[in-house]
């Protein structure tokens, strides 16, 4: 696949990307070199669809709807934000705007958005968030309550499918726009370059460790690691992934969501898996209130998290 492209389901059926191969969906997580020799993994994406509620039709949400005890029935979901302050307060981004919880992910309400396809969420500090997805980059400045345009120079398109922002500097933002490869910015959005055309271009998961690593998840290619700020990569794990989170206080460990969740406690040198979900899993956070929670998000409209700093799982909604 040299570009992923978003389509709106069609009327009547909503459609949730599981993006990895079925292959994928045995116990996946493989260690060091014995995963980069299964090159024979690498596949073709595959969709799993979910029933449509309501009458049916998945157009985008236009007011505020009831909250219910299940994820939001939307195609598509892509990114998790967890509040600085408050572990019970998420955000979700789908494919139709944003979705707000504010008791730990068990009830969902629209909250913002409506019609933006939310692939990537990042809240480097304070109140600054980032948004950037399929054909759109916002940036707000006052935690979500409001967001204006980003439009920088440098960018081939708005088609970013993976996002990232530097811990240590967070005026540095990095970019995998679709098709293209991976675009940096050191002056806080206005601006961006390419550094990578090699990566990036099949990146859906993307994240800067404190000690300057860049982790990247191709979905051709497998987990793939740069020490110089992207311009050359080595491969880690030969497995598509969807999701990656560096936990705030221990950067040791790592999160990683494709057929599953799988956990890394020494930086990604190595993984195990954690959590076992056939249809696929994407967005995955960490609590920086409480760094021993996450949660995470399965294709099949279940909601997971984690209590004892990802070594175990349990459903909130669903599983």
């Amino acid at each position: 696949m040299a570009k992923k492209r978003k389509s709106r389901p069609a009327k009547g059926r909503q459609a949730q990307s599981a993006k990895h191969d079925a292959a994928l969906r045995r116990p996946w997580w493989l260690y060091g070199s014995i995963a980069l020799a299964l090159a024979g993994l690498a596949s073709v994406i595959a969709i799993v669809a979910l029933r449509g509620g309501g009458d049916g039709s998945p157009g985008a949400p236009t007011v505020k709807q009831k909250a219910a005890a299940s994820l939001p029935n939307t195609p598509d979901y892509h990114s998790l934000l967890v509040s600085p302050s408050n572990a019970h307060q998420l955000v979700l981004g789908t494919h139709y705007g944003l979705y707000a919880s504010s008791d730990g992910g068990r009830h969902w309400h629209f909250d913002a958005l409506s019609g933006d396809d939310a692939m990537n969420l990042a809240r480097p500090a304070g109140k600054t968030i980032w948004l950037a997805g399929h054909l759109v980059f916002k940036k707000s400045s006052d935690g979500g309550r409001t967001w204006a345009d980003v439009q920088p120079s440098g960018l081939p398109s708005l088609d970013i499918h993976g996002f990232a922002v530097d811990p240590r500097n967070p005026r540095t933002l990095y970019a995998a726009v679709a098709g293209e490869g991976l675009y940096r910015s050191r002056d806080g959005g206005h601006s961006f370059a390419r550094v990578s055309q090699e990566v990036g271009g099949n990146v859906m998961a993307l994240a800067v460790l404190p000690d300057k690593r860049i982790l990247a998840g191709d979905m051709q290619r497998g987990l793939l690691e740069s020490r110089d700020g992207g311009a050359s990569w080595k491969p880690k794990l030969r497995v598509q992934l969807m999701g990656l989170a560096v936990n705030p206080r221990d950067p040791r460990r790592i999160l990683a969501t494709g057929a599953g969740v799988a956990l890394s406690t020494n930086g990604g040198r190595s993984w195990r898996s954690v959590l076992d979900l056939p249809s696929g899993a994407g967005p995955v956070a960490w609590s920086a209130s409480n760094p021993r929670l996450a949660y995470v998000v399965g294709f099949d409209r279940s909601f997971y998290r984690s209590t004892n700093s990802g070594a175990s799982w349990q459903p909130v909604v669903g599983g």
